[in-house]
């Protein structure tokens, strides 16, 4: 993808409205990294060679998220499971990198997690950008998804925009993208592991309940 003439013009030309587009394809089906136009953005808003603000940047991100999003969640909604499977096995579906497999993984991801999933598959890899579509097929309320999907998106693009910010001050513009991999990666593991601790918390407070009130 990123060898493509528009992704190539817009990453060239970072603002407000390619921010939004980029995000837009990343959180759709089309495979996409957000880590390269996140933290650009935020490195050049750092580096005062652009107009944009920090907050602007990570607001116009998440925008672009829900676009994204809300395109996936809807062809869950109008297509349903049964073609949805279908199209992920097509050529049509195989030219934008998806297969069945990727939308089971998806699905199961789903179940296993309810409607908070939409919130937590943001920040796993793999999943974040396939997330919506079951949330869609599982005929999800449309705010609930918007809600978790902006929460999810929102502070993964921050971290992303914390991470361009902070390096601006430590490497050059040319050495950026294999720091922000390296820091994307691992702040993400811990984000992760503190939504899935809060998560397992909540699951074990829920099975204790009926036990306490039949004591």
């Amino acid at each position: 993808m990123e060898s493509l003439p528009f992704i190539e013009w817009a990453l060239e030309n970072l603002n407000y409205l390619t921010i939004m587009l980029l995000m837009a394809i990343e959180s759709s089906f089309i495979p996409f990294p957000s880590e390269v136009v996140v933290p650009p953005a935020a490195y050049m808003v750092a580096s005062g060679s652009s107009d944009m603000t920090f907050g602007g940047v990570a607001i116009f991100a998440t925008l672009g998220a829900l676009i994204g999003a809300l395109i996936n969640y809807l062809i869950g909604v109008w297509l349903g499971r049964p073609l949805v499977h279908r199209f992920a096995r097509s050529r049509v579906g195989a030219f934008f990198l998806l297969s069945e497999e990727k939308i089971v993984k998806a699905e199961t991801y789903f179940v296993e997690h309810g409607a908070i999933s939409t919130l937590v598959g943001r920040l796993v890899p793999g999943i974040r950008q396939l997330i919506s579509i079951p949330a869609g097929m599982s005929g999800m309320k449309v705010s609930p998804f918007l809600l978790y999907t902006a929460l999810g998106a929102g502070t993964w693009n921050l971290v992303l925009a914390l991470i361009g910010w902070y390096l601006e001050s430590v490497v050059p513009r040319e050495e950026l993208m294999p720091y922000v991999e390296r820091y994307s990666h691992e702040i993400g593991l811990v984000i992760l592991g503190i939504v899935v601790l809060a998560l397992l918390y909540m699951t074990i407070k829920a099975l204790r309940r009926p036990k306490e009130k039949s004591v």
